[in-house]
């Protein structure tokens, strides 16, 4: 990556200055071109597009800005890769950041994972009148199309969108070649109930019939400019070979793999309408693929990149056949700017069009918040559904049992998004493309006999095998392929991505080596399986003992070993979603004594944590130890980032940790080691955050201690006066004033100075100084003597920030008199005073100036700010009371929370309860302790721990009113908790307006906190007034408050006149001044307008 800063200068750039610049972090595209100009062929290598060298000698060639591709941050391209922290430091990056976001005109943004269904693979499902259809969504590299099989009055019939109608299936196969009714139903089937379904849809056709009726029905493309016109049977031939199933390519005009899939489509439909196997499922994560940020860029850089050539070719086209094509330089001819504002626009709206497949997404980049860092990890492994989100079906918003191990459960929005959008679990690894051909020669040389050879693929020995959707051929051993090819990948011969698992019911083998699937790693077992989007690793098994032995964790702890080499080894391996199906997976070694050791991946890094003793469990029957293919590597990787943090999440009701993990990302807290660099536009720091004394083993991986977001708060769980109502959280106003919840919010200003066409620019004038005094007048008293504000002076309300002045004629240049300026200054704008932090001064790739402003406020807890523990119990602050009135205990402890007991028995969240045992046991013992899910410290022990110490067993200490100094009859439950202070506080809210703006059409007052607008009287309020009978307050609060306007109506003809005078009936004898609505006046105006009357009808109010 680098920046070009002027006339053919450029140097090398990190992210971080591109985020204070405002400028895009991208590298020059390169590349080498080959032309042929009359007799001489011509190569210029490393060619940056759109760059020429010999075009600076020329004053009519300016130079040409190279197309740029954005670079991912930690990307194999980026400065930041394989840096340590000392050489981040230097970059002023933080060694935490998980990377894996684009910075786009200074704006962090991130491609969400987007979920889609599986190409290339069949689908069959019933319609509405029960019958059973297929669908095969083919996609390549140059087309993407669909082909439906459906059933018709008993008869088969194909869909696709090339036809005008739809096709009789028998009418393909005979235009593929297969002529004689006996050779279709051999690739069918052959069994009784599979020809007798079938037999109505056998017409009489030869294959050159087939391809004329086939021609009459196929849409005509509109043609191409000067291409020949092509035969309507070589349209039909092409339509065969190119369009119908796509993903199976034709060698030398043979159809025969294609006809084979064909009749593969049908015999499922046939199989399943007689109830021999299962519609398939479309939730079925088996069935998903996830598209990556590489996949989409890829994408839509190549379909920018074939039309930079085509564009290209045309112009040396018309140009190199003329007498003057000796000095014919191609490079001069290219359009640069096409590649790069193309990507850039997609990145920064999220905007993805891709013409060629007809593809317009909305919405695949989001910004990256910033509020935490768990908020920033969490968005990395977001997973978008291409669902739209106003639709209320609960089938894909459900939690599906394939997700186990691949997406957490637990962390999903609430609301109309639910289960729409997703996260990944710990370990989950998505697949990337690996080559076919390898594989399909291993495949071939196991035994697997080639589809071309075979007239008849279905018998009873038999099993039919896949590779990524395209028929292969068929094995008789279908056991004996599956376990070869598992032994291979195990020990490294096969790519550790390739899957391969067999379905019983549809006597098929399935081996899958396309991206997006989902794997996960398990601990390997000896006869194990795997296919999907997703995967995961476990432990193998052999003979009911795990092939990872404590001498092996021993080698780990020590170095020796790293996750790669248990690959290799073949002690653990990933399985995806398909593959789990045939697997045993025991969650624990059961009754075998094991130290396992956790591996985790998250924001691609192996990363190791503890090792850990599991106790043995003798319970278990010894007939699961022998079947038992994987181990689980630890359970708690079942869960995602977010969830991760809640300590003893497996004790909570499951919506409680569903609101925890939408709740930690409003935490406020560290965003990272280089905070106090950044200038972002909102920015929440805590003043004093603190590790969590009850943690997870999930929280050390992702260096949560590290950059924390919370502090441990002494709560007692009690009911003090009635200010702790419905959740509301009382606060110790000594912890306050000692720095309990104080936070620093950071917000920036911006202000650009352009230059223009017409040599003006914008400047910045100095502070305007009063006339008497010859001081800065109040507006500008913040401003230096440059006109910008100088740094560590506070500003109030509507004092100027940067006084700066723009020209009043940009487009025309003005002749020979000085531009006149206008004032258009940089105001500060909020109800509380901020102080100012820094200012930069730079600029930014279009060569106009930047001035960037960092305010800064710092906030302590006061009435209405929201608190939260980690266990989804958020409440606001009802009351701040001085030390002095509140409880202690005999060691003289004051809670800095006092939380409504109230808040557990419904919620049933018993983890706080827990949390609050673990934190009192950590701080008396001066050590942290677990509470990771399906495991964690037990509560015997915690118990202990206090009970050793001198304390009540489950933490109940006997506390003294600090009103009446009488000791309380019950003993109150009080120890430290985790509470995270949530971005919501009371200032950003608070709104209240008098007489203020008004909007100039209908002069009711504007809407909005941000406008200053009024307070809404709703319909439903409305409701209320009526339901009243307050009719006085409902004409104050509807007319009076808001937009009154006096008219003058005519009683004769009831139109509206002015100034006593009706212009219809030309007389002032019956006007009348009434009081209405603006808007209704308004109405009857435009009314009028388009020639319909509304007369008002006045009567004697008496």
């Amino acid at each position: 990556p680098d920046v070009e800063e002027s006339f053919n200068v450029t140097r090398h750039v990190t992210p971080h200055e591109c985020r204070l610049r405002d400028m895009t972090y991208s590298a020059p595209i390169t590349v080498d071109i080959e032309y042929t100009r009359g007799q001489q062929r011509i190569i210029r290598k490393a060619l940056p597009i759109g760059r020429c060298n010999t075009c600076f000698n020329h004053i009519n060639h300016p130079p040409i800005y190279t197309p740029r591709m954005p670079i991912m941050l930690r990307s194999s391209n980026c400065v930041l890769t394989g840096k340590n922290a000392v050489e981040l430091a230097k970059m002023n990056e933080c060694p935490y950041d998980p990377g894996g976001y684009f910075v786009c005109k200074g704006v962090e943004k991130v491609i969400l994972i987007q979920e889609q269904m599986s190409k290339n693979r069949m689908i069959v499902e019933r319609d509405r009148k029960g019958f059973c259809a297929c669908s095969v969504h083919s996609s390549t590299h140059e087309k993407k199309t669909r082909v439906n099989v459906l059933q018709k009055k008993g008869q088969f019939y194909l869909q696709q969108n090339a036809l005008n109608e739809d096709m009789p299936i028998c009418v393909i196969f005979k235009a593929m070649g297969v002529e004689s009714d006996q050779s279709i139903m051999q690739l069918i089937g052959t069994e009784e109930h599979v020809m007798s379904m079938f037999s109505p849809s056998l017409e009489v056709f030869t294959q050159l019939q087939a391809s004329k009726y086939i021609s009459g029905k196929i849409r005509r493309q509109r043609q191409v400019f000067g291409a020949a016109r092509q035969s309507r049977t070589d349209e039909a031939r092409d339509w065969l070979n190119t369009t119908l199933l796509a993903h199976i390519p034709v060698i030398d005009w043979n159809y025969h793999a294609k006809a084979v899939y064909l009749a593969l489509m049908i015999r499922r439909i046939i199989l399943t309408q007689l109830g021999f196997l299962e519609v398939d499922d479309r939730d079925y994560y088996g069935n998903k693929r996830m598209e990556l940020a590489g996949g989409l860029i890829s994408l839509l850089f190549e379909d920018l990149f074939k039309r930079f050539n085509s564009e290209l070719k045309k112009i040396a086209d018309l140009t190199i056949p003329k007498p003057r094509a000796a000095q014919f330089d191609v490079v001069r001819h290219m359009r640069q700017d096409l590649i790069s504002t193309s990507l850039i626009i997609a990145i920064s709206s999220g905007n993805w069009v891709v013409k060629r497949f007809k593809m317009e997404r909305k919405g695949v980049t989001q910004v990256l918040t910033r509020l935490s860092y768990i908020s920033a990890l969490g968005m990395m492994t977001r997973i978008a559904s291409q669902f739209e989100k106003t639709r209320k079906v609960s089938g894909p918003r459900s939690l599906q049992p394939s997700q186990w191990g691949m997406l957490c459960p637990s962390d999903t929005p609430e609301g109309e998004a639910c289960g729409l959008v997703k996260n990944l679990a710990l370990m989950t690894h998505i697949t990337v493309d690996v080559d076919e051909a390898p594989t399909a020669r291993l495949l071939y040389n196991l035994g697997v006999e080639d589809v071309y050879m075979l007239s008849e693929i279905h018998s009873p020995l038999s099993y039919i095998v896949f590779l990524n959707g395209l028929v292969l051929g068929v094995v008789r051993d279908p056991r004996h392929l599956v376990s070869t090819l598992r032994l291979m990948r195990r020990h490294g011969y096969l790519n550790d991505f390739i899957s391969v698992c067999t379905n019983r019911a549809h006597r098929t083998v399935y081996v899958s080596s396309d991206g997006g699937r989902f794997a996960s790693w398990l601990v390997v077992e000896n006869n194990t399986n795997s296919k999907n989007s997703f995967r995961r690793p476990y432990i193998i098994v052999s003979k009911g003992k795990p092939l990872v032995t404590s001498q092996h964790i021993e080698e780990l702890k020590r170095g020796l070993r790293s996750f790669e080499d248990f690959l290799r080894a073949g002690l653990v391996e990933f399985l995806d979603v398909n593959e789990e199906n045939d697997c045993f997976v025991a969650l624990d070694e059961g009754n075998l004594t094991m130290s396992i050791v956790y591996f985790c991946k998250i924001a691609g890094k192996h990363l190791v944590s503890f090792n850990f003793a599991l106790k043995p469990r003798l319970n278990l029957p010894p007939i699961i130890l022998r079947k038992t293919t994987h181990l689980e590597i630890e359970p708690f990787t079942l869960l995602g980032v977010c969830a991760g943090l809640i300590p003893y999440p497996h004790h909570n009701q499951s919506p409680r940790n569903t609101y925890q993990c939408a709740m930690g990302k409003q935490a406020m807290g560290t965003i990272g080691y280089n905070q106090q660099q950044r200038i972002d536009t909102l920015m929440y720091l805590l003043v004093y955050p603190q590790a969590p004394l009850v943690k997870s083993r999930t929280i050390e991986l992702i260096n949560f201690e590290k950059l924390p977001a919370g502090q441990n708060a002494i709560i007692a769980v009690m009911s003090y006066s009635g200010y702790d109502i419905e959740d509301a959280l009382v606060l110790n106003k000594a912890s306050v004033d000692r720095g309990y919840g104080r936070c620093l919010v950071y917000r920036n200003q911006k202000c650009i100075l352009k230059r223009y066409a017409n040599q003006t620019f914008d400047k910045v004038m100095g502070p305007a100084l009063d006339a008497e005094t010859r001081q800065p007048i109040w507006r500008h008293k913040a401003l230096d003597a440059d006109g910008i504000v100088m740094p560590g002076v506070q500003v109030e309300s509507k004092q100027i920030l940067v006084n700066k002045a723009c020209p009043l004629q940009t487009a025309v240049p003005s002749k020979d008199q000085a531009p006149s300026y206008q004032e258009t200054p940089v105001s500060y704008r909020a109800p509380i005073p901020s102080t100012i932090e820094k200012v930069m001064v730079s600029s930014n790739n279009e060569e106009s100036s930047l001035i960037k402003i960092l305010l800064r406020q710092t906030r302590r807890p006061e009435l209405g700010d929201k608190f939260s523990s980690r266990h989804g119990q958020k409440g606001v602050t009802g009351l701040i009371v001085p030390q002095a009135d509140m409880p202690f205990n005999q060691d003289g402890i004051c809670p800095d929370v006092i939380m409504n007991p109230h808040g557990y028995p419904s919620r049933m969240t018993v983890g706080k309860l827990l949390e609050l045992m673990g934190s009192k046991a950590g701080a008396i013992e001066g050590k942290f302790h677990y509470g990771t899910a399906f495991g964690g410290d037990k509560v015997d022990d915690l118990s202990q721990v206090l009970t050793d110490h001198g304390y009540n067993y489950v933490g109940k200490d006997c506390l003294t009113s600090g009103i009446t100094g009488e000791s309380f009859e019950a003993y109150i439950y009080q120890g430290p908790v985790y509470y995270q202070k949530l971005k919501h506080m009371v200032v950003d809210k608070m709104h209240a307006r008098a007489r203020g703006p008004r909007a100039v059409l209908t002069r009711q007052p504007t809407e909005g906190r941000s406008h200053d607008g009024g307070l809404r009287l709703g319909e439903m309020e409305r409701d209320c007034l009526i339901g009243y009978g307050a009719s006085m307050l409902l004409l104050e609060r509807l007319m009076i408050s808001s937009d009154q306007f006096e008219v003058d109506v005519c009683g004769e003809c009831g139109l509206l006149g002015y100034d006593g005078w009706c212009q219809f009936c030309k007389s002032s004898k019956n006007v009348a001044t009434l009081k209405i609505p603006y808007a209704c006046k308004l109405l009857f105006q435009e009314l009028t307008s388009m020639n319909i009357i509304p007369r008002l009808k006045l009567k004697p109010y008496n």
